[in-house]
């Protein structure tokens, strides 16, 4: 092996210099930072919220108005294929990086960066950097505002530090962490697929066929919200139990607050957003963990209950979105039998145990291909041209 020195963001060949991102982009810039009015048409404007792992599901997407979308392309505010988009804002900040390679043209709001790169730069590359621990931290630690809402500003973005590596390079080492990423990127879309049958047996279940002889309630009389838990990011120790926050799970602690299986809600910044997990986890104070009025329950029926409404609508608070407990608590259900809500749970567990599964396979998967980019980086495992 060379000889290797050290950097922000860990040991690289002697030979490989330290770039910044601005440095390496022919643009870097960000979305819309207004949003045109609603309108019913075939013109998609994404936001952070639209973000899955490697794409944007665009089911839920606001449509604009060809005219509002035409300007918004004029202003660089459309992704075209092979850019590094960035969640920048809200409690997702960073979580989610991927390159654009949907084919269909959108716009995007100022929740995510656009990092259009020189020619000389592999876009997969420098996204799995960008992904990795290291960096990830590096970030985190020094670009991250306080704010109520976390966001990276574009102005920082430009002062991320980068390797400059040789481009065949870029693409060998790139090409062996995708062949991880392939694998993780299936599971992940296999997990949103097995979600959308439950949800859509659930509605047909309980909402297209609910009885009108069924007890009115309301969502307090199937489950209690709890308030999270402030855990800092600097006092997290890595590895251990998931820590949830409100876009989902944002790093892993040695100790655990509440015991799973279990459901947490986006409470503060991503409102609403609700997560299952099946081991003990850490729910953070931008959240709401459920506890079930039945705790004999499994939580399958309360999870796809939960996530068919619309929280979004309950936002309290103009200025950071937060969900009010009470005024979720209160929102009006038809309540079925508990026969029904058994057969339910029962019906959907091979499901929900499949996604389980698919998830301990990501996690491993995903620490599997952070160990090796820092090896391949510094040269402990070999790349050859």
């Amino acid at each position: 092996m060379g000889e290797w020195k050290e950097t922000e963001f860990g040991k690289i060949p002697v030979e490989w210099e330290v770039s910044t991102l601005g440095e390496i982009c022919e643009i870097l810039t960000d979305g819309s930072h207004f949003s045109p009015k609603p309108q019913y048409s075939n013109f998609y404007m994404a936001s952070v919220k639209d973000m899955r792992y490697d794409y944007f599901d665009l089911s839920d997407c606001k449509t604009i108005s060809e005219e509002d979308f035409n300007n918004l392309v004029n202003n660089n505010c459309s992704p075209k294929f092979g850019d590094i988009l960035i969640s920048k804002d809200g409690a997702n900040c960073l979580d989610l990086i991927f390159v654009y390679k949907q084919p269909i043209k959108i716009v995007l709001l100022s929740s995510i960066a656009i990092a259009r790169l020189k020619p000389s730069y592999d876009p997969n590359f420098y996204r799995y950097f960008l992904l990795s621990s290291e960096v990830q931290s590096l970030m985190r630690n020094n670009y991250v505002s306080g704010s109520a809402i976390p966001r990276v500003v574009l102005k920082d973005f430009r002062n991320i530090p980068v390797p400059i590596i040789e481009l065949n390079k870029q693409k060998t080492i790139s090409d062996i962490l995708s062949t991880l990423d392939s694998k993780i990127s299936l599971l992940h879309h296999q997990n949103a697929t097995l979600e959308k049958m439950a949800e859509t047996i659930y509605r047909q279940w309980f909402i297209e066929e609910a009885k009108e002889d069924w007890k009115d309630g309301t969502l307090g009389d199937i489950i209690d919200l709890n308030y999270g838990k402030s855990l800092k990011e600097e006092l997290r120790t890595g590895k251990g139990y998931p820590v949830v926050g409100s876009s989902g799970i944002v790093g892993y602690h040695s100790e655990y607050l509440v015991e799973g299986p279990g459901i947490v809600i986006g409470r503060k910044g991503t409102l609403g957003v609700v997560v299952y997990l099946k081991d003990n986890f850490f729910p953070i104070d931008t959240t709401y963990y459920v506890t079930p009025k039945k705790s004999s329950l499994l939580p399958y029926y309360n999870y796809c209950l939960l996530k068919s409404i619309n929280f979004e609508e309950l936002n309290s608070d103009s200025a950071v979105p937060g969900l009010n407990r009470n005024i979720a608590l209160a929102w009006e259900i038809k309540i079925p039998p508990i026969n029904k809500i058994i057969e339910f749970n029962n019906w959907s567990q091979d499901f929900f145990k499949k996604i389980e599964s698919n998830q301990q396979q990501i996690q491993i998967l995903t620490q599997l291909r952070d160990t090796l980019l820092p090896k391949l980086m510094s040269g402990e495992i070999k790349v050859t041209d």
